[in-house]
């Protein structure tokens, strides 16, 4: 192995375990909180973190095993089952992204009516929809044997072997990115430019409000005249950096990866072999990042995420001072004797 090799391979294992450990992490905060059960967009967060969670556990070890053997690992059933699974997965988690975008859309643009828009059963319907979308694809893939491993990703994914079948690959592979990532990407802008908008609304509201208060009050101090006005600052910042997170996460991961796919195709410009396993990384950390964008950073989720851990650690602790009080009363005893 090269040391790009070595690196590549750190990587993969560094972007697994994190991964695991964040995505598990939500899905506790999910069992564990009534309250985030009962929100629709729960709904949505908990179908990312399951395509998430099934990406780190298949998708991730062949790809780790890939770099290392720098072959196909496992049979072509094996293969073929992970390919598919990868094609799925990576559709299903960006539509569900855009729709947590729409709900978000709706929540902020449609205060008043957002319960009677957005229930359980509309939500149900978004995700039977996304499911549909998102296996249509590697069923056409799995049915035409365009799934395999591809040494340019050391990946098992969309790869089509026969040179006659080029055409329509080609056209195949342009809908599929158009009707995945080029849609999730036009949602998610659509939505969140019209939340960014309204917030910017209330916030000029907000500030209009705040500046005439501080007219008013003369003998205001002016330390506090100053806190007020660096946190209206802040509160117009709030927005724009959540919504650039959510749209830049979403580009820079994935948009190297599919540009690099379409590339590929072209024939036209050779692609760098590290290049190619360095985008699909990149496409893997967005199950890493996912977690902290939608979840673990809110404080809902951060507030649940921290009773469990201090709920494991205060068991842990009664536990190992019983253990200590009995070892305590037990060497009283061997003493007395």
């Amino acid at each position: 192995m090269s040391i790009w090799e070595v690196i590549l391979a750190f990587v993969v294992v560094v972007l697994m375990l994190v991964a695991l450990l964040a995505n598990v992490l939500v899905l506790m905060c999910f069992l564990y909180s009534a309250d985030i059960r009962k929100q629709v967009p729960g709904l949505f967060i908990l179908n990312l973190t399951f395509c998430n969670l099934l990406m780190t556990v298949s998708n991730m070890p062949l790809t780790l095993a890939g770099i290392i053997y720098k072959s196909q690992p496992g049979g072509d059933q094996i293969c073929h089952i992970v390919g598919f699974l990868e094609t799925f997965l990576t559709t299903n988690s960006m539509l569900s992204m855009a729709a947590l975008s729409i709900d978000r859309w709706i929540a902020v643009v449609f205060p008043l009516s957002y319960h009677s828009k957005m229930r359980y059963r509309d939500a149900a319907l978004i995700l039977s929809y996304t499911w549909l979308h998102s296996v249509s694809f590697p069923i056409v893939a799995a049915s035409l044997s365009w799934v395999g491993f591809h040494h340019l990703y050391a990946s098992c994914t969309l790869y089509n072997k026969r040179p006659e079948d080029r055409t329509q690959f080609v056209i195949f592979t342009g809908v599929f990115h158009t009707l995945s990532f080029l849609l999730s990407l036009i949602v998610l802008c659509f939505t969140y430019l019209k939340v960014l908008k309204v917030a910017r609304f209330h916030c000029k509201r907000i500030d209009v409000i705040t500046m005439q208060t501080l007219v008013l009050l003369v003998d205001i101090h002016p330390s506090v005249r100053e806190r007020c006005l660096e946190e209206q600052k802040r509160r117009r910042q709030r927005a724009t950096k959540k919504i650039s997170t959510f749209i830049g996460t979403f580009i820079l991961c994935f948009a190297p990866y599919v540009i690099t796919r379409l590339v590929e195709l072209s024939s036209v410009v050779p692609i760098n072999s590290h290049w190619g396993i360095i985008s699909k990384c990149l496409a893997y950390s967005k199950v890493v990042s996912d977690p902290f964008v939608y979840s673990l950073l809110r404080n809902q989720y951060k507030k649940t995420w921290k009773d469990i851990i201090n709920k494991i650690l205060k068991r842990s602790s009664i536990n190992s001072s019983a253990l200590t009080s009995e070892s305590h009363n037990r060497n009283i005893l061997q003493l007395n004797e």
